[in-house]
């Protein structure tokens, strides 16, 4: 089941977007013009990821300093302890869309 959970020009480069889907953190970002959707609390500490450092495809936990891939939620720095849950995202209609599993 697609959530709507914002306007798609409310994620920026640089601001990405939290929010809440089916009792699930989601970080909602855009990197090169796409949108990707990740597990926004850091595995190592609970830290929003939405709250860290953007930089390219990547994301800093602004606790610890784990870095993440945004689209794919590999750990690439520790201490992350592991991977991120991706989430598939569209946007439709201006409108961003969220799956947490499903249809």
């Amino acid at each position: 089941m697609w959530h709507d959970v914002g306007a798609a020009d409310s994620v920026e480069e640089d601001e990405p977007l939290a929010v809440t889907v089916d009792g699930k953190e989601v970080g909602v970002f855009r990197v090169a013009g796409t949108l990707y959707a990740i597990e926004d609390i850091c595995p190592h500490a609970y830290a929003l990821l939405t709250q860290g450092f953007v930089e390219g495809d990547e994301v800093e936990c602004p606790l610890h300093g784990a870095i993440f891939h945004i689209p794919t939620g590999q750990c690439r720095a520790e201490p992350g302890e592991r991977d991120l849950e991706t989430y598939r995202v569209r946007e439709e209609d201006g409108r961003v869309l969220v799956a947490i599993s499903g249809g």
